[in-house]
């Protein structure tokens, strides 16, 4: 074989190695703290208790903070807590574990419970860094759900007895650099009836994707509630919501394109391992 032959051979190879190269090329996998990563007993869940005062669970890499305290014999609690209960018809405060869809979001065990306390730290996430935040799902609790589908000693049945008081229920979460500068919010309707058509008015009972790329970037998420019931002592709805499945993408992820080695790559090798038997058998030849 000629030594121009061989170039030419040589050079088409290379074309197809690399073509093999790029089909196989692939994105980052995205992650999701679920929440499945904690352990429970069947319908339980995790207050902070007996720990009183600050504490904190971590899921997926994400801190999840806590305040509790039974100084008085009466568990207290705010932040989040983490449930798998599944009681979606008792009212009250008694109920304030369950999520309204009951399970967690696509039919999976675990959740976060996040109570906003109006005299405390709102409800608090850390996030690890080199992620990027893509959505999160949401949902409402029992307790706040039964209490707008038909009022209580607290709070009002929403949309008034004709149906057509414009009421809502909000959750507005915050992404803030790691100083604590606010990015940006995003705001999320757990109960909306504003609609000129009362049809379509909602109390959510099912899990709802929201999209957090307006904060992708957050170190720090902060969780708020609002409700247009609200009377002397501030809001009447319970400040209650649950929470499932954040989905980020890690450093590098997001789209960016990652090799994966395989049988191209060895395809690659062997052609410049052949090419180097070649030359080195053809100067032994020459040479003789």
């Amino acid at each position: 074989m000629s030594s121009i032959g061989w170039r030419r051979r040589l050079a088409v190879a290379l074309g197809i190695a690399f073509t093999a190269i790029l089909g196989g090329v692939r994105t980052s996998p995205a992650g999701t703290v679920d929440l499945e990563d904690l352990s429970l007993s069947p319908n339980s869940y995790w207050n902070g208790s007996p720990n009183n005062g600050n504490n904190t669970f971590t899921s997926g890499g994400f801190t999840f903070y806590n305040t509790f305290d039974n100084s008085w014999g009466v568990d207290v609690w705010s932040g989040f807590a983490y449930s798998n209960m599944t009681d979606t018809a008792t009212p009250g405060y008694t109920n304030q574990y369950s999520a309204a869809a009951g399970s967690g979001a696509g039919g999976s065990a675990n959740y976060a419970v996040g109570f906003v306390d109006a005299w405390g730290s709102p409800p608090r996430i850390a996030v690890p860094a080199g992620v990027s935040l893509v959505s999160a799902d949401i949902t409402n609790t029992t307790y706040p759900y039964l209490s707008m589908r038909d009022g209580d000693s607290f709070a009002k049945k929403f949309g008034g007895t004709s149906g057509d008081d414009p009421d809502w229920f909000k959750l507005t979460i915050l992404g803030k650099d790691l100083a604590g500068n606010l990015i940006a919010p995003v705001e999320f309707y757990l109960a909306d009836f504003r609609f000129s058509d009362n049809a379509q008015d909602y109390i959510l009972n099912t899990w709802a994707t929201v999209d957090l790329s307006p904060i992708a970037s957050a170190g720090i998420l902060e969780f708020a509630l609002d409700s247009s019931d609200v009377g002397q002592w501030g809001m009447n709805t319970p400040a209650y919501f649950a929470l499932d499945n954040i989905v980020f993408q890690t450093a590098g992820g997001g789209g960016q394109v990652v090799p994966e080695p395989g049988s191209a790559v060895l395809l690659l090798g062997g052609i410049f391992a052949g090419g180097y038997l070649y030359r080195k058998r053809r100067r032994k030849t020459v040479a003789a």
